[in-house]
C-alpha cells in the first residue's frame, strides 16, 4: 500500500537555510558537544562568522536571557579557539513564545525571527545578506525541495572535505630533502677543505654573511651563508628542525610557493643579521630561513584556525617564543636573523597566499607588504 510522506515545513525551512549559508556562503558547520535543537555555521571570512539556527521553543523572557547567555559563553571559547577578536553573529530563531521581544542587533548578535518562509524576507537578515530571498527560493516543492537541499549540502560538504584533505595531506617534501642535502655536502667540504667546520677563514671563502664583505659588493653571501654550518651541533640542530618543519610547510604551500618562501625568509634573515652586526662577525646557518618557515605555519595556521587553533596555540607559538627567548639569552646565536627570517616567512606566505583560502587582494596586500619589509630591512644594513 502506498503511504503519503510528508516533509515538517519547519524541518524544510531550516534546511533551506542551511543549505544557502553552506552553499552559497561557504559557511561549515561547526560541532559543538552538549548543544541540541541547534545548528551552528563558521565562516571566518564572512563579515557574521557565524551562523546559528534554534529551533527549539523559547518560551519567555527568562529562557531567552539564558539562551544569550549560553551563547556568549560558547562564542567567547570560539573566539579564543579562532584567535578573534571579534565574532559577530546571526541567531536566527524559529520558534519563539508572543511575549518574548528579541534584541534586535545587540552585543555583536543580530537576532531574528524566521519562523516560516516568507519570513527570510526579514529586513534585518536581508540587509546581512541580500541575496538571501532569491537563492531561498526554490521550484521544487515538499519532498522534491528537500531531496535537492540535501543533495547539493552533501555535495558542497564531499568536495570541501576532499578539499581540505588534499591541503593537509603529506606530499613527497623533496625540496626540502634536498635542501637538507645540499647543507650536509657543503658541511663535508667546509671540514675537507678547511681547518674544521667552524673555522672561520673557511667559511668565509665559502660564503658566509659578513657585514665588511656584504657592504664591499660580495652581495651574494646573503644567500650562500644559509648553507653553510659552525659546526656539527650547529648542523645538526637546525638540519633536525628543517626535517621536522619543513614538510609541513612543503605540503601546505606546494614545492614553489615553499623554496619562494624559504629563500626569501633566510635572505631577510641574512639582511637583518647585518643591520645589527659588526663589521667583523661572521654569520651562518639555515635558521632564519627555518624562522621563516615557522612564519609560514604561524600565517597558514591562523587561516585554517579552525582545524589549527589548538595546534597554534600549544605548539606552535610556544616554540617560535621559546626559541627567540634563547636566542637572547644565549651567546654566538644570530637572534637577529632569527627574526628577520621570521617575519620574512610570514610576509612571504601573504603574497604567495594560502591554498583555498587566498584572494587576489589578499595576495597583491601582501606584495605590498613584503616589498615595504624589504625595503625596510635593506635601509637598516645599508643605509642607516
Amino acid at each position: 500500500m502506498a503511504r503519503e510522506i510528508r516533509i515538517n515545513t519547519s524541518d524544510l525551512l531550516i534546511m533551506n537555510l542551511v543549505h544557502y549559508f553552506i552553499t552559497e556562503k561557504n559557511y561549515n558547520p561547526v560541532i559543538l558537544h552538549g548543544v541540541n535543537d541547534e545548528i551552528w555555521l563558521e565562516n571566518l571570512e564572512s563579515d557574521y562568522k557565524i551562523i546559528r539556527i534554534v529551533s527549539h521553543y523559547i518560551h519567555n523572557e527568562e529562557q531567552l536571557k539564558f539562551d544569550r547567555f549560553k551563547l556568549k559563553r560558547i562564542l567567547h571559547n570560539l573566539k579564543k579557539k579562532t584567535f578573534s577578536l571579534k565574532m559577530p553573529v546571526v541567531s536566527i530563531y524559529t520558534s519563539i513564545g508572543e511575549d518574548v521581544n528579541l534584541p534586535g542587533n545587540e552585543d555583536n548578535i543580530l537576532s531574528v525571527l524566521i519562523s516560516k518562509a516568507s519570513e527570510i524576507k526579514n529586513d534585518a537578515l536581508v540587509s546581512a545578506f541580500p541575496d538571501i530571498v532569491e537563492k531561498t527560493n526554490h521550484e521544487e516543492k515538499g519532498v522534491e525541495l528537500f531531496v535537492k537541499i540535501s543533495d547539493d549540502i552533501n555535495k558542497d560538504s564531499f568536495e570541501k572535505s576532499r578539499r581540505v584533505e588534499r591541503i593537509f595531506s603529506m606530499k613527497q617534501p623533496i625540496i626540502t630533502y634536498a635542501i637538507i642535502v645540499i647543507c650536509l655536502v657543503m658541511f663535508v667540504l667546509t671540514y675537507i677543505m678547511g681547518n674544521g667546520s667552524g673555522d672561520v677563514r673557511t667559511l668565509l671563502r665559502f660564503g658566509a654573511n659578513s657585514s665588511l664583505y656584504v657592504r664591499s659588493g660580495e652581495y651574494y653571501r646573503l644567500f650562500t651563508c644559509m648553507f653553510l654550518h659552525a659546526g656539527i651541533v650547529h648542523l645538526l640542530c637546525n638540519m633536525y628542525s628543517l626535517y621536522v618543519i619543513g614538510p609541513q610547510v612543503e605540503s601546505f604551500f606546494g614545492k614553489l610557493k615553499y623554496l619562494f618562501i624559504y629563500v626569501f625568509s633566510g635572505i631577510c634573515g641574512s639582511i637583518f643579521s647585518l643591520a645589527f652586526a659588526s663589521d667583523y662577525s661572521v654569520s651562518v646557518g639555515a635558521s632564519g630561513a627555518i624562522f621563516g618557515l615557522l612564519g609560514a605555519i604561524l600565517y597558514f595556521g591562523y587561516h585554517y584556525r579552525v582545524y589549527l587553533g589548538n595546534v597554534l596555540k600549544s605548539q606552535i607559538i610556544p616554540v617560535i617564543v621559546v626559541n627567540l627567548l634563547i636566542g637572547f639569552m644565549v651567546s654566538g646565536i644570530d637572534n637577529f636573523a632569527h627574526i628577520g627570517g621570521l617575519l620574512g616567512g610570514v610576509f612571504a606566505s601573504m603574497a604567495v597566499g594560502v591554498p583555498a583560502k587566498d584572494k587576489i587582494s589578499d595576495k597583491a596586500n601582501g606584495c605590498i607588504l613584503l616589498l615595504i619589509y624589504l625595503v625596510f630591512i635593506i635601509y637598516l644594513a645599508f643605509f642607516r
